[in-house]
C-alpha cells in the first residue's frame, strides 16, 4: 500500500523545544500513542525517534545521527536526565516516553484490528523468538513477520529483496534493533521504500518482547537508575553508560547550566512587546530573507511558518537576518532546526545574517551553534 503524505508537510500541530542540542515534542505517553494509531490508521508516515542520552551524546558528534532525528516526524524523550534538564531550563516537556512503555502501552490495549508489527534486527533468534511472544500475549498487536540480517553492512540489509519481503507482510509498524546509530541509519536509507506507516529504532524492545532482558522495575526507571538494572542484565554496556555519564557531566555543567543563567539574564533586558517577523515576498531576489526583531517567542511562530511554506514553494534558499534579535525561545530554537531539515531534503540552505554576539553564545550553549551557518555583512 502507498502510503501518502509521502513529501514531507509543513504541519506543527504540537509543540517542540530545542534541549541538550535536539528538538523535542512536548507529548505524553498518550498522546505519542495517539499520534502512532493516527498514522496508522490515516496511513501517512511517521518515522518515530526516542533519543536517550545515550542517543543525545552521539547526536552531539555525529552529523548524520543528528539529521536522523531533525528528519523524525516525532521525537520523545527516553530518559529521566531530560527530563530533569528541561525542568531546570522550565521547558514542557514533563514526561519521559520510553520507546519501550511506548510500545508496552499500544500492545496492551485491545483493538478490533491490531497493529500488525515486523521486527528487523537483534541477535540471532531474538527476533524470531518476539514474534511468537508477541502474538502469544498482546491484544492489541500481532507480528506479521521478522528478519535477522546479521552482521552486515548497512547496503546489503537494505537489498530489494529485503525491503520487497518486508512490504509483502504488510506491517503498520517496523520495530528496528541494529544498534542507534546503524539502526537510525538503515532508517534514514530505506524508509522512503517501506510501506510500513510506522517505524522506529526501539532497539531494547524486541529484548524485552522475547523476554530475554527484564525491564527494569517502575521504581528504578522513576528514579532514572533503569542504566543500573539494564548493566546488571547486559554487563557489556558498562563502559557505554559511564562514557554517557561523563560526557553529560560535562554537557551540564559547560551547557546546561550557563544556559539557565544566561537565558535569566537576557529575559530580563527584553520588552516581550517589540518582537516583529518581517518576510521578504519580491520574487526576483534568488533567496527568501526573514527579519527578526526583538524577542521571537513561540507568538510569532505562525508568522514564522508562513514565511518558511512560501519559501518552500519558491524553492529558494533562506536568509534568516537578526541583526535585532534580542532573545529567541527554545520553541522557536526548535522551528529553525526543522526548516533547516526540511530545506536540506530540498537541497536548499538556512543562513544566519548579521545574528549578535549575545544570539551566539545562546545557540552555543543550547548545543545548536555548528547546526548552522553564520554570515556577517560588511557595515
Amino acid at each position: 500500500m502507498k502510503l501518502t503524505g509521502s513529501t514531507p508537510q509543513l504541519s506543527f500541530v504540537r509543540s517542540q523545544y530545542c534541549l541538550l542540542g535536539l528538538h523535542f515534542d512536548a507529548v505524553s505517553l498518550k498522546e505519542a500513542a495517539a499520534i502512532i494509531s493516527e498514522s496508522i490508521e490515516q496511513q501517512t508516515p511517521c518515522f518515530v525517534s526516542t533519543p536517550n542520552l545515550n542517543f543525545t551524546v552521539m547526536a552531539q558528534d555525529d552529523p548524520e545521527f543528528y539529521t536522523s532525528v531533525i528528519e523524525s516526524d516525532l521525537v520523545v524523550a527516553d530518559g529521566m536526565p531530560l527530563i530533569w534538564v528541561a525542568k531546570l531550563l522550565n521547558l514542557p516537556i514533563e514526561e519521559r516516553v520510553a520507546g519501550s512503555d511506548l510500545f508496552a502501552f499500544l500492545s496492551n490495549q485491545p483493538r478490533e484490528r491490531k497493529i500488525r508489527v515486523f521486527f528487523f534486527g537483534g541477535e540471532t533468534g531474538i527476533a524470531e523468538k518476539a514474534h511468537h511472544e508477541l502474538n502469544k500475549t498482546s491484544p492489541g498487536m500481532e507480528s506479521c513477520g521478522f528478519y535477522d540480517p546479521g552482521f552486515v553492512s548497512i547496503e546489503a540489509m537494505s537489498s530489494q529483496s529485503i525491503i520487497e519481503h518486508i512490504n509483502a507482510c504488510a506491517p503498520d509498524f517496523i520495530v528496528v534493533a541494529l544498534g542507534a546509530k546503524k539502526g537510525q541509519r538503515w532508517i534514514m536509507q530505506n524508509r522512503d521504500s517501506l510501506n510500513a506507516p510506522v517505524i522506529s529504532h526501539l532497539g531494547a524492545v524486541i529484548n524485552f518482547v522475547a523476554g530475554s532482558v527484564q525491564r527494569a522495575p517502575e521504581k528504578w526507571q522513576r528514579f532514572g537508575i533503569e542504566w543500573l538494572w539494564r548493566i546488571k542484565q547486559e554487563p557489556k554496556l558498562y563502559k557505554r553508560y559511564f562514557g554517557d555519564g561523563l560526557r553529560f557531566i560535562k554537557m551540564l555543567l559547560t551547557q546546561t547550566l550557563p544556559l539557565f543563567i544566561y537565558r535569566k539574564k537576557l529575559e530580563r533586558n527584553v520588552d516581550a512587546s517589540n518582537a516583529e517577523v518581517l518576510a521578504d515576498t519580491l520574487p526576483h531576489h534568488e533567496d527568501f530573507t526573514v527579519n527578526l526583531k526583538g524577542n521571537i517567542s513561540a507568538e510569532q511562530l505562525p508568522e514564522l511558518d508562513s514565511a518558511f511554506k512560501t519559501a518552500l514553494e519558491k524553492n529558494k534558499n533562506i536568509i534568516i537576518d537578526g541583526e535585532d534579535i534580542q532573545n529567541v525561545s527554545m520553541d522557536v530554537l526548535a522551528r529553525l532546526m526543522i526548516y533547516q531539515g526540511k530545506l536540506r531534503n530540498c537541497n536548499k540552505q538556512m543562513l544566519l545574517k548579521d545574528f549578535p554576539d549575545k544570539i551566539v553564545t545562546l545557540l552555543r550553549l543550547s548545543g545548536v551553534l555548528p547546526r548552522f551557518r553564520l554570515i556577517w555583512t560588511n557595515k
